[in-house]
């Protein structure tokens, strides 16, 4: 798994290593275990929870009390991640939201929001006879899909 760390001059470098740590506890090693925190204890993890072989959240303590983060670019893994039930997600307009109802469209319904890479931020959203999707990961609605028959099967996609 390939990892970056700040270098503490404004530089980065990439590391890479096998992963040795099972963070989300399916039984497969999905993070490389560190002391990020410096506490003395390699209880802290760089984590791939979308399997793409580069990691993409800080899982600090992960196995007594975890508090993840996420990369602000720079390797310094500085930007809280949220997991509680709550997401984090981007109306059309670009403008950023927590908590929910999620309203992605403003049509006045609730969207039903999804992440699957589980990065804290939505990447699906679900409404009536239509579903954004992020496919590039970085929070941005990319794809609309719509249903206009109302069976439950996208008729036709745009790319926005």
């Amino acid at each position: 798994m390939d990892y970056c760390l700040g270098d503490g001059d404004g530089s980065a470098t990439m590391w890479s290593a096998p992963p040795d740590v099972d963070v989300n506890g399916d039984g497969v090693f999905d993070a490389v275990g560190l002391d990020f925190d410096g506490d003395g204890l390699v209880d802290d993890a760089l984590a791939d929870l979308d399997g793409d072989g580069v990691a993409d959240q800080l899982v600090r303590d992960h196995a007594v009390s975890p508090a993840y983060f996420t990369d602000d670019g720079a390797g310094t893994w500085a930007v809280a991640v949220d997991r509680a039930p709550s997401l984090r997600w981007f109306g059309l307009d670009g403008a950023e939201h927590s908590g929910g109802p999620a309203d992605v469209d403003a049509d006045g319904q609730p969207d039903d929001l999804r992440d699957s890479d589980g990065d804290g931020v939505a990447d699906q959203a679900f409404g009536a006879g239509r579903a954004f999707v992020d496919t590039d990961g970085d929070g941005r609605w990319d794809v609309t899909l719509r249903d206009g028959d109302g069976d439950g099967r996208a008729d036709g996609a745009d790319q926005r």
